[in-house]
């Protein structure tokens, strides 16, 4: 077997999930207020809705370490999640594109973003729910707390408990999501790419934080409504009263909060949300553009 062969095949994988870790542990904090946010909106969890207050909050009844809970889903998330959709991303591009064609089109890339988000995503649910339950559950009262200790104790707990079919609880949603995160950040951070190089902006720096930050801008915009639907569906649980699930799935819960708030409602949190995206995604990129770099360097 080719070593090298092998290396080349699968760095696009182990740098896109290196990026993402790398991204994830900066703006886990973020992401934590982020999820509150959403949850509050709803009248789930805390009375505090404003990120502010609810940073404050966590801080002053579970320290420091509250801002990282989950932190070991988010993590793995990132192993399996990021190292896929970039990978993928890469991958679905080098065959699109014909000879001799150095960028894609915006159709290309966008094909190309869409469709890795929606595979990568598949493979990353079951992290990410438990991602979502882990930072959810300091707003729930001590009898309902799920307790899980990491990722692991998680996943197990939901196969246990739901069977193997909860891992997949919110797919549909959390697909949509990384179809509209990919599309955002990684066709839009191509173009700007392509259209600082044609304006004539020598500085190689420049255009990768100015196309990362475009892409962070783009990547919040596209996202946030599946983002916020795919929060209230991971995290739902029965109710007590009734043993009912409040929503059917990602379309109905949608349809409600549009019935319930209009449509502003899937933009609650917009701020902190592309405080936490806008910076996760210029990580990731910056990241992933650092990687290359070295991995060229040493010569493979």
């Amino acid at each position: 077997m080719n070593i090298g062969h092998v290396l080349n095949t699968i760095k696009p994988f182990l740098i896109g999930s290196a990026s993402g870790i790398v991204a994830t542990c900066a703006v886990q904090p973020i992401d934590m207020v982020k999820v509150h946010v959403q949850l509050a909106a709803c009248g789930q969890g805390g009375t505090a809705s404003q990120p502010m207050a609810i940073a404050r909050g966590i801080l002053h009844n579970e320290g420091i370490t509250g801002f990282y809970a989950g932190i070991s889903a988010g993590i793995l998330r990132q192993f399996v999640y990021a190292g896929a959709r970039l990978g993928l991303y890469d991958e679905f591009c080098k065959r699109m594109r014909k000879p001799g064609e150095k960028q894609l089109p915006f159709w290309g890339s966008a094909v190309c973003s869409i469709s890795s988000g929606a595979l990568a995503s598949m493979l990353g649910n079951p992290m990410d729910l438990a991602l979502v339950r882990m930072q959810a559950d300091a707003l729930l009262p001590n009898s309902a707390k799920r307790g899980y200790k990491h990722v692991g104790d998680a996943l197990v707990c939901v196969v246990r408990n739901e069977g193997f079919t909860g891992l997949s609880k919110g797919m549909s949603a959390t697909m949509y999501r990384a179809m509209g995160m990919n599309f955002g950040m990684l066709t839009f951070n191509a173009k700007a790419k392509d259209a600082m190089e044609h304006w004539g902006v020598e500085s190689q720096y420049l255009r990768v934080f100015g196309a990362a930050a475009v892409g962070g801008l783009a990547a919040s915009i596209c996202s946030l409504p599946f983002d916020y639907v795919k929060t209230q569906v991971q995290r739902m649980a029965p109710d007590p009263a009734t043993g009912k699930m409040p929503y059917k799935g990602p379309v109905d819960c949608a349809l409600k909060q549009l019935h319930e708030s209009g449509p502003m409602r899937f933009y609650a949190g917009f701020p902190v949300y592309y405080s936490r995206v806008a910076p996760h995604a210029m990580i990731t990129l910056v990241a992933q553009d650092q990687m290359r770099k070295a991995w060229e360097r040493a010569g493979r």
